[in-house]
């Protein structure tokens, strides 16, 4: 006879699949914005052509191909960030691959479907030093949901994702789980406490994942739709010659609206999924730390910090969860080797302080 999940166990497996869900949306997207690009090229290349355009609208163009050449330079440096941690991973042992994280090929449709789905950043951030609820969200989903997997000790449970600020490659390869030696405290009342916290991480990740699965399928929606329109204005600008003076006024008036037609669907292409956007950043760091006058820490200590914000982000503990919290975390000597930090430099305060900031914010 079957054994009965617990109820971590059952709320992990309902997160893991619902993040390889979120996973092929994803990559259904990255299909559809292909497409999208595609045509947007083209019409792009057709303005060019055209001599006499108002001022304005050349500006305008102008501005839509920087943006669209900054999401193509995202895609690239996702391809080239991923192909460099495929590398590492093999480097990693149990940190990568043990740890059931899985590092597959990374073809260009993928890569455009995660560009589009953290966006183009209006601070200019690129999509390797995002952060987040990457942890157990965008991240996890592009991964196939594989940092859920079965821990140690033959629990399905009781892991701590932290997708460090950095690089995709430290992600991937470097970002740790914390599965094991989290359940083998002498005290149950600890063990009961620290399923409790994941399983409220799992059960939170789970609504996240079903919110961004119905943002993915509208956003997959609109881009196909506007993708069709950009197909018949392509069409139509091709028989309007290339002097824009030449033009009937009724031909001008499509033209332009041909230019507001590609505003938005640029917009697709680059605005992000906010359902898998980070819960917590570096900047809702610096507001606490200059609320509360405090020295920040190291840089290290701050990747840390944004990590485990974006993983507790409305996730309740009392003085102490957060003291058996923080001694699963420190007692973990993977995780500590992956993330760079001494432990003698892991004091209680730091989990303090980033509970603190996330109240503030």
């Amino acid at each position: 006879m079957a054994k009965k999940k617990s109820a971590l166990e059952t709320a992990q497996t309902k997160a893991k699949k619902l993040s390889e869900q979120t996973n092929k949306k994803i990559e259904e997207l990255g299909g559809v914005t292909n497409e999208l690009h595609k045509q947007l090229t083209e019409i792009q290349n057709i303005f060019d052509e055209i001599r006499g355009i108002p001022a304005k609208d050349k500006i305008q163009l102008s501005e839509l191909k920087k943006v669209r050449l900054e999401w193509e330079h995202q895609v690239e440096k996702i391809e080239a960030d991923y192909k460099e941690a495929e590398v590492k991973a093999g480097g990693f042992g149990a940190a990568g691959a043990g740890a059931g994280i899985a590092v597959a090929a990374l073809g260009p449709m993928v890569a455009m479907g995660v560009a589009t789905t953290f966006g183009v950043a209006s601070t200019g951030t690129a999509i390797s030093t995002l952060s987040g609820a990457a942890a157990t969200n965008a991240v996890l989903a592009w991964l196939g949901g594989g940092a859920l997997a079965a821990g140690g000790g033959g629990m399905a449970g009781g892991q701590l994702l932290l997708a460090l600020a950095g690089p995709v490659g430290w992600v991937i390869a470097g970002a740790t789980l914390l599965g094991s030696g989290i359940f083998f405290f002498s005290a149950l009342s600890d063990k009961k406490r620290l399923e409790k916290i994941f399983t409220n991480i799992s059960n939170r990740d789970s609504n996240s994942f079903k919110l961004a699965i119905v943002e993915l399928e509208e956003r997959i929606t609109r881009i196909s739709n506007e993708t069709k329109l950009l197909a018949k204005a392509i069409a139509e600008a091709k028989s309007f010659g290339t002097n824009y003076d030449d033009m009937t006024e009724q031909q001008q008036y499509e033209l332009i609206s041909f230019v507001n037609l590609m505003n938005s669907s640029t917009q697709l292409l680059v605005n992000p999924i906010l359902g898998l956007q980070p819960k917590f950043t570096n900047g809702y760091l610096d507001n606490y730390f200059d609320a509360s006058k405090a020295q920040k820490p190291s840089e290290e200590i701050q990747n840390l910090m944004v990590a485990l914000g974006n993983l507790l982000y409305r996730i309740k503990l009392d003085d102490t969860d957060k003291k058996v919290l923080w001694k699963a975390i420190r007692s973990n000597k993977k995780f500590i080797k992956t993330i760079g930090i001494k432990k003698k430099d892991l004091e209680l305060d730091i989990l303090q302080d980033t509970i603190a900031a996330l109240e503030l914010n």
